[in-house]
């Protein structure tokens, strides 16, 4: 059993992460902020779950708040930290990139010293496979040049790497950066584009499609992305970035096309144009993940997406 501090643990990625890690008899101290991105609603219903377990404490508030972590740190003997929280997006970081900076780069900044103070060494730090831009190369690998991010976000992201790199070397802590591609499952945020289209298209709105839909994503089911944190918590030593992706690219109207089978209702396609920031493709080598993590995705798109829409009729 570890004692576990988790950052953005009530969001879609760090909530499916807590259940797992609680069912493991792992106790887990919960911060969020709940952004006002979207409804808090929605983040506490995340956490339902969790709530009734004693071994899990939500405490509401941010990573950019010194004294709270010292706090935290001075009453819980923490042995793992789990840093997921974020400020999300790319197309809105386009539009506050001071904010972004604010919370993905001083938040992290703030994150590695409070664990050099109290000595903690052992650390997953959340990243994003818009660290590599337009990429050219395919599928991305971690030794990639990923020095060209076309977002504030992307180079939020680029940044922690970095800076957990650069703790890792002065103070030899246990650092693993894991590069998510595209995640998707129940509790995905309302804004992100499997949820926002089946909502429309249970509506009979218009889908929003920017370009011609030929954009690609290598889209990745929550629960593989919650297995490959496990397995990289269990060979934390030294610096490591993995990917962590499904390995298969998905255009726009693929996954449309998908949404209509599970939902046994036709889209209303509105063809708009492509928006700064947005990358052409997503496409993960995970061979290296795969060797030294043991790490295996399981679910194909087409029933990732029958048990997203399972998921979304319930909770609609």
């Amino acid at each position: 059993m570890s004692n576990i501090f988790l950052t953005g643990g009530a969001g879609f990625i760090g909530s499916s992460l807590a259940d797992s890690l609680l069912e493991q008899g792992n106790k887990i101290v919960c911060l969020d902020n709940f952004d006002n991105y979207y409804n808090k609603k929605i983040k506490l219903r995340n956490i339902q779950k969790a709530l009734k377990n004693p071994n899990f404490l939500l405490v509401e508030g941010d990573i950019r708040d010194r004294n709270l972590l010292s706090k935290l740190f001075n009453e819980n003997n923490f042995q793992l930290i789990l840093h997921l929280a974020a400020k999300a997006g790319v197309r809105p970081s386009v539009e506050l990139p001071r904010e972004y900076f604010e919370v993905n780069i001083d938040g992290t900044i703030n994150i590695l010293e409070i664990a050099k103070e109290y000595g903690v060494n052992q650390i997953i730090f959340a990243s994003s496979s818009s660290i590599y831009g337009n990429n050219t190369k395919v599928p991305f690998s971690e030794t990639d040049f990923v020095d060209n991010p076309i977002s504030p976000y992307a180079a939020s992201k680029k940044a922690g790497e970095l800076i957990c790199y650069t703790y890792h070397e002065l103070y030899q802590m246990d650092i693993t950066c894991l590069r998510f591609f595209t995640v998707y499952g129940p509790r995905q945020r309302p804004d992100l584009a499997i949820h926002k289209f089946a909502r429309l298209i249970l509506e009979d709105k218009p889908v929003p499609v920017y370009g011609d839909g030929s954009l690609k994503r290598d889209y990745t089911y929550v629960d593989d992305i919650v297995f490959g944190v496990n397995q990289a918590i269990k060979n934390l030593s030294g610096f490591h970035i993995f990917n962590l992706g499904n390995s298969r690219t998905i255009s726009v109207l693929e996954m449309i096309t998908e949404l209509e089978k599970a939902l046994g209702k036709k889209a209303k396609i509105d063809f708009r144009p492509l928006q700064p920031g947005d990358v052409n493709l997503t496409y993960a080598d995970i061979s290296s993940a795969k060797k030294e993590l043991d790490y295996n995705p399981k679910f194909n798109f087409s029933t990732g997406i029958r048990k997203f829409i399972e998921w979304l009729k319930i909770n609609n």
